[in-house]
């Protein structure tokens, strides 16, 4: 096997750990291959969050079963802690790796193949092509894990407590990054905003952004989701107000309605969150702002989810990832009376067309406007211009495109022509949106 590649499923987190996989496999002598098809080694991060996203993991490892039959397949993530033994039986898998073990992946992988592992050096770059076209932009994971109890989340059961890395680590990282040329680092972490608690002394994300900033040559920083019950006031100025943190805010809200909340075991409420969200706007106007928000939890009645719509049409948000309840065996909310499937349909689809309205009508707002962007790919064709805030949600300009390039505020654009390489940021004009 001299081929690999790497199919993700799920967060940001999983997006950093397989940035890290393949610039080690590459060290190691192995050659990235961007499609699966024709890979002999495929790694698969898997994610469990939901019954849909199961069902995806499952259909892409049954689709790879029978398209390439020669294919090995190497499973890890969070739906392969809890369905191990069902993922092992498949014919082509030849590793089911826990979440506790990622860290040895590249090791495990080198030696299934057998070849000398590649080590530990992060600082070393790739021989091969991993760390530029696999990902433009480099992500990086900083903190795992989570030590809330959310009625309703799997995931600190498959990803265990928060772990952070150390502070000195992660600048070093960063160093190293942008000396390889990357100018966007991406912050991932499980819950992001708790970096640091677990460390001795103990840290903070603020700390950690304000080293992050000082790296010399940095083009700017991208934070992954935010819980909005650890976003204090010295936190939201600095992330609002410094230049070198993208205005794209994603907060991890899950609903507006007071009585829900306190049965997700949650804190907050529709008043905090307005007055979270009204000062990011008011600090950083161009910012997109962006939230999770789940549908159909158990005891969601008409007048809860007529709470969580009005808030969400009245707030500043420009756009929202819609989930539906999905039961996860072992969390606490699993064995409530559940909302019936049928509602959770038509309560998301009134959201999703909701969002769609109002991201359409925040970046209408930019028509005219220049913004900077990162080149995250070269060579496209189509569409001149196209914008997204990643809710899928695009305009375009006519002309034939040169490069795909992403705004601070989350725009993906279709240029016509750019003589700038991957990774670097340039200026970009919004003609038309549509």
């Amino acid at each position: 096997m001299r081929s690999f590649s790497i199919q993700n499923f799920g967060c940001r987190v999983n997006q950093a750990e397989a940035f890290t996989w393949a610039e080690a496999l590459e060290r190691g002598g192995l050659r990235f291959e961007d499609d699966w098809g024709r890979s002999d080694l495929v790694l698969v991060n898997t994610c469990t969050l939901t019954g849909r996203a199961d069902r995806d993991v499952r259909k892409f490892l049954q689709r790879v079963c029978r398209e390439n039959p020669g294919a090995r397949l190497v499973v890890t993530g969070c739906w392969a802690e809890s369905a191990r033994a069902k993922i092992a039986g498949l014919p082509q898998v030849l590793l089911v790796i826990p979440n506790s073990e990622k860290g040895r992946l590249p090791e495990k992988v080198m030696s299934l193949v057998g070849r000398p592992a590649p080590g530990l050096d992060e600082g070393r770059p790739a021989a091969g092509r991993a760390g530029t076209s696999f990902r433009a932009r480099a992500p990086l994971k900083v903190q795992d894990g989570c030590d809330d109890r959310c009625t309703f989340c799997i995931i600190p059961s498959v990803r265990g407590r928060s772990v952070s890395l150390a502070q000195e680590e992660v600048v070093a990282r960063v160093r190293e990054l942008v000396a390889r040329g990357f100018r966007e680092i991406v912050l991932a972490g499980i819950h992001l905003s708790s970096y640091g608690r677990d460390l001795a002394p103990r840290r903070s994300l603020l700390e950690l952004l304000r080293d992050i900033e000082k790296v010399e040559g940095l083009g700017r920083v991208r934070l992954s989701s935010l819980d909005p019950r650890r976003l204090d006031a010295d936190l939201r100025a600095h992330i609002a107000e410094s230049p070198k943190i993208c205005p794209h805010f994603h907060l991890s809200l899950q609903h507006a309605s007071e009585r829900v909340l306190r049965e997700m075991g949650r804190a907050g409420g529709p008043d905090a969150f307005d007055t979270l969200l009204s000062d990011l706007r008011a600090r950083r106007p161009e910012a997109s702002l962006g939230a999770d928000v789940l549908v159909g939890f158990p005891g969601e009645t008409d007048a809860d989810f007529a709470d969580l719509q009005a808030f969400l049409e009245g707030s500043p948000l420009t756009y929202f990832h819609v989930f539906s309840f999905s039961p996860r065996v072992g969390t606490a909310a699993a064995g409530r009376a559940q909302v019936p499937e049928r509602v959770k349909k038509e309560r998301s689809l009134v959201l999703r067309r909701l969002s769609a309205e109002k991201n359409f009508r925040f970046r209408a707002a930019f028509a005219g406007k220049t913004l900077d962007a990162v080149v995250i790919r070269r060579g496209r064709s189509g569409a001149g211009l196209e914008t997204s805030d990643g809710a899928g949600r695009s305009a375009r300009c006519g002309r034939p495109a040169g490069a795909e390039v992403l705004t601070g505020n989350y725009f993906k654009v279709l240029v016509p022509s750019c003589p700038a390489p991957e990774r670097e940021i340039v200026r970009v004009r919004v003609d038309r949106v549509l």
